[in-house]
């Protein structure tokens, strides 16, 4: 009798597990238009928490990220591009002789960057969908 839960249980801990693999916000799945995070881990050199481009500017490094995953919506301001996927955006800012690419929640980076934002729906608002599971619910 034991062993049959421990079965279930093993069971159900992996299909949980996979669930949650496909439902998250990676965006390296086929259909999915979430940040390409693998794609970038691949191009691009890892700083902490974000990575660095040498010798590229924000403008280059934004068009080849948009060119293999192409985001939902772009913005500029102040030498910096915007990427908007979903639940998530890209920020591609001048960082000494090149650039640096931060990956944020779009409520937190829409917060630190909303002037350069304008026309993107407010992440506070009632009609702001993410594009994350359960879009258009």
């Amino acid at each position: 009798m034991k062993s049959a839960r421990l079965v279930r249980a093993a069971v159900t801990a992996v299909l949980a597990a996979a669930l949650l693999t496909a439902c998250s916000s990676d965006g390296d799945g086929n259909g999915n238009n979430g940040v390409p995070r693998g794609w970038i881990r691949q191009q691009y050199t890892e700083s902490g928490a974000d990575w660095v481009v040498p010798g590229k500017s924000p403008v280059s490094v934004a068009d080849a990220v948009h060119g293999h995953r192409p985001a939902l919506d772009r913005a500029s301001g102040e030498s910096m591009e915007f990427l908007r996927y979903g639940d998530d955006m890209v920020t591609v800012s001048p960082y000494q002789s090149g650039s640096r690419i931060e990956i944020e929640d779009y409520r937190g980076g829409y917060h630190r960057h909303s002037r350069h934002l304008t026309y993107w729906p407010s992440p506070d608002s009632d009609s702001f969908r993410g594009g994350g599971p359960g879009e258009g619910k």
